[in-house]
């Protein structure tokens, strides 16, 4: 299991650069938020794909899953969230100015 998610990490990796290498602001926003989701699914991979157990570390437990990854990601989930939005309102407010969303137009504007 641990191997097909780390494939999917990395073809979601591929996506993503793939769309911040584009010239369309919205494209590269979105690959930010592609990007920060590859990086929960690796943390999730590496604090271990357990099934059936329980967040608990007792002594006197068989089985437990670590619940440090879940709520590092569940973090990282909020903030990913937050980030995409202010980045989503600052390109409708550089539309909004300049009238066009090609990063390569955006060079060379006069409040450079």
């Amino acid at each position: 299991m641990e191997t097909l998610m780390t494939i999917l990490v990395g073809f979601l990796v591929m996506i993503a650069v793939y769309l911040l290498l584009s010239r369309n602001l919205i494209r590269v926003i979105l690959g930010t938020a592609v990007l920060s989701h590859a990086a929960h699914l690796l943390l999730m991979t590496m604090g271990g794909l357990k099934k059936g157990s329980a967040p608990l570390l007792g002594e006197n437990a068989e089985s437990y899953t670590d619940a440090l990854p879940q709520a590092l990601i569940l973090t990282a989930i909020v903030i990913s969230f937050a980030v995409t939005a202010f980045l989503l309102v600052l390109a409708y407010r550089t539309y909004k100015k300049t009238g066009t969303d090609n990063l390569q137009e955006l060079r060379g504007f006069e409040d450079e």
